[in-house]
């Protein structure tokens, strides 16, 4: 039997990309971009550091799609035209250089949206207020605004942002792959939440149709950038404005959402939940890696949530795991990959590096 632990060290593919090992840099909303959406010298410093310390593969902070309702924060980058795309080339070519791939996480706020140059109103499936309240180190503040409910129009919109991003992020930007944002409360997340959707057209009801618009932005990114390009999609229970969140339905949900996603054209699902080893229901015994790659058993599956700890690495490879996303321990171990090679301690996690805003600081620049 294969030691987990030395699986991790091991070549995988994703769609016929090479990744040199199954560790990933997991996507992180660090709010450094110019005001105008522009990735900066800060950033391409930043992401290159961890393919210099061995990860496989980067994937980027979630980047809004149109300049329409997607811009969720104040300083996060987009892919919304040309100087936008030609930004991200600095960033890409540094990661390559290091001999690492980098995918773009495409990501459309919805009613999450906490700052949006383009406009002031925030729009969601319907027009009810999130749990919780805005991030501060996100430049957050108070409740969360209610937003408006998109319409036909506008969702077709929105669906249209995400295929000309996917193009803009493949053909100008240098990126080797997409990941689609379909977690942690934003937009097509806020689709899939029964609370959150109160629709009755066919966006709306059973978990069927609260799947469909992630359906339809996978369909619309796959035709605007080929069979060839590696596409997948972050899924999560939990959500930034509520933490414990759980699908309704249990299992029975799993089924319906991953085993749709199987059979769209994604290459990989990437799982995410505070402790990725745990049961994903309070009555059952299986973990949401395992669960997805139980009813998409022909995908590649990334998981994160604290794996940092090889035994539960091992746990989340044991549960079907391909690749494992780490957070904050890559934030602590821009190096991990070396350092589990060579086996080196692993840094704990300082929190001070986020506040009081989340923005890169020149302390982790010089790692």
């Amino acid at each position: 039997m294969t030691n987990p632990t030395r699986k991790i060290l091991t070549p995988h593919a994703i769609n016929g990309l090479p990744l040199r090992n199954r560790l990933a840099v997991a996507p992180m909303t660090r709010v450094s971009a110019s005001e105008t959406g522009n990735a900066s010298a800060a950033m391409a410093q930043y992401y290159a550091r961890f393919a210099q310390g061995g990860f496989a593969l980067v994937i980027s902070e979630g980047i809004y799609t149109d300049q329409r309702h997607a811009q969720g924060y104040p300083f996060q980058p987009g892919l919304t035209d040309a100087e936008q795309a030609a930004a991200w080339q600095d960033v890409t070519k540094r990661v390559h250089a290091h001999h690492g791939a980098m995918f773009a996480q495409l990501m459309h706020a919805g009613a999450l949206s906490q700052g949006n140059r383009f406009c002031e109103q925030s729009a969601a499936p319907s027009a009810i207020r999130p749990k919780g309240e805005q991030m501060r180190f996100y430049y957050g503040e108070g409740h969360y605004h209610v937003p408006k409910a998109l319409s036909d129009e506008e969702i077709a919109d929105a669906i249209e942002g995400f295929a000309q991003a996917a193009k803009r992020a493949i053909g100008q930007a240098g990126f080797d792959g997409l990941e689609i944002h379909a977690a942690n409360g934003y937009l097509l997340d806020q689709f899939l939440t029964d609370y959150a959707n109160q629709r009755t057209d066919r966006w709306g009801g059973s978990t069927q149709n609260r799947i469909a618009l992630t359906l339809e932005v996978i369909k619309a990114v796959r035709a605007a950038v080929g069979s060839a390009v590696p596409v997948g999609v972050r899924i999560s229970q939990g959500k930034v404005n509520d933490f414990g969140h759980k699908w309704a339905n249990g299992e029975a949900d799993a089924e319906v959402i991953f085993g749709a996603l199987g059979d769209s054209t994604v290459d990989f699902i990437h799982t995410t939940e505070f402790e990725a080893w745990q049961p994903a229901f309070e009555n059952g015994e299986a973990s949401l890696v395992a669960l997805a790659h139980r009813f998409a058993p022909q995908v590649s599956i990334i998981a994160n949530g604290g794996l940092h700890g090889i035994d539960r690495a091992d746990t989340a490879i044991a549960d079907g795991a391909d690749v494992i996303a780490l957070g904050k321990a890559a934030l602590a171990n821009p190096d991990y990959p070396q350092r589990l090679a060579s086996g080196q301690a692993i840094a704990e996690f300082d929190g001070s590096v986020l506040g009081p805003i989340a923005d890169i600081k020149a302390s982790e620049l010089a790692q």
